[in-house]
């Protein structure tokens, strides 16, 4: 029992590692690690989702009879969002107060897959948080088509990496441009992140999954968003493998600005109103022939812009709000 002449603990903020039903995991400025719980009341009608308190957050604590309570969250400054699984049109807040969003793709096993990349990426130019693509399994790929790959998205605005966690090429290069840095980690499942990440930190020991031979799919082993401290100022969030990643706040109309490679030439078409497809004079278009936007992010554009339009269209024509979670 603790002594009642004891001086109560001061109120504090501290850094959100993982959040669970309920109740988070912190890591105050001293380093200390706590367990605390999060009033129903503060969690609100956003509770189901999570999206109150999330990794990265600030959060601020009391003390009651020596049990850590958050009671509040200091304000974000940015947040990264997706498409809650589910039916119903939901907002899931990942994360908050990053500085980049390192997307993990493969060259093989499974297969580099452009719509998975390009949902990210325009997710994370929506929100204003820098991003980076690395592409694992060099290993397994062919090298000339890495290369290629990563030229397109140099052209985007999108620094690449290509890397191989198992034989740890170019792991020291990705763990500089991490330094200093709170980084998201998002990736298709069985891509390698957790691998990666492993390579990345030895001692971090995090879970590694194997590809289904059968369908080609990972296995998910990361069950939830956990913010990972290996040594001082720096920073990885490891979120689950996904199969599927589905945009928040972009509708049909404004995707286009969520790719950055396409504003020099947007309002430069013959038609205001310009669908980038078939009109005669169409700018877009043309930079797309002369190489100048990559075909591959073009093509990937026209075909989430028609799955976004459907979506809408299903929704009755209702458009998601632009931001929320702040």
């Amino acid at each position: 029992m603790s002594d009642p002449r004891a001086a109560a603990r001061p109120d504090e903020t501290a850094l959100v590692v993982r959040v669970d039903f309920g109740q988070c995991t912190l890591v105050t400025d001293a380093g200390e690690t706590l367990e605390a719980t999060v009033r129903g009341r503060f969690m609100g009608a956003r509770k189901a989702l999570g999206n109150a308190l999330v990794v990265g957050d600030r959060a601020c604590l009391t003390f009651e009879r020596e049990r850590a309570v958050v009671h509040d969250v200091v304000a974000r400054r940015n947040v990264f969002s997706r498409r809650a699984a589910g039916e119903r049109p939901e907002e899931q807040v990942v994360a908050a107060n990053l500085d980049q969003v390192v997307v993990v793709t493969s060259l093989a096993r499974p297969e580099f897959k452009p719509g998975f990349v390009d949902r990210v990426l325009a997710q994370a130019e929506h929100h204003g948080i820098p991003a980076r693509l690395v592409l694992n399994k060099t290993d397994l790929g062919d090298r000339a088509e890495a290369r290629a790959l990563l030229d397109d998205y140099a052209r985007a605005g999108t620094a690449g990496l290509a890397v191989c966690a198992k034989t740890g090429e170019q792991v020291d290069h990705l763990r500089q441009v991490c330094r200093g840095r709170r980084s998201l980690f998002v990736g298709h499942s069985g891509v390698g992140k957790s691998t990666l990440l492993n390579a990345l930190f030895p001692g971090l020991e995090l879970l590694a999954g194997d590809v289904n031979r059968k369908t080609g799919k990972g296995r998910h082993t990361t069950t939830a968003a956990v913010l990972l401290v290996p040594e001082l100022g720096l920073e990885l969030i490891d979120t689950p493998g996904v199969r599927s990643f589905g945009l928040w706040g972009i509708g049909p109309g404004d995707l286009e600005q969520a790719y950055p490679e396409f504003r020099p030439y947007l309002g430069e078409c013959r038609f205001a109103n310009c669908s980038h497809e078939r009109e005669p004079d169409c700018a877009l278009r043309a930079a797309v022939e002369t190489r100048a936007v990559a075909a591959r992010r073009f093509d990937s554009f026209l075909k989430l812009r028609e799955e976004l339009a459907a979506e809408v269209a299903a929704q009755g024509g209702r458009v998601r709000p632009r931001e929320a979670g702040a």
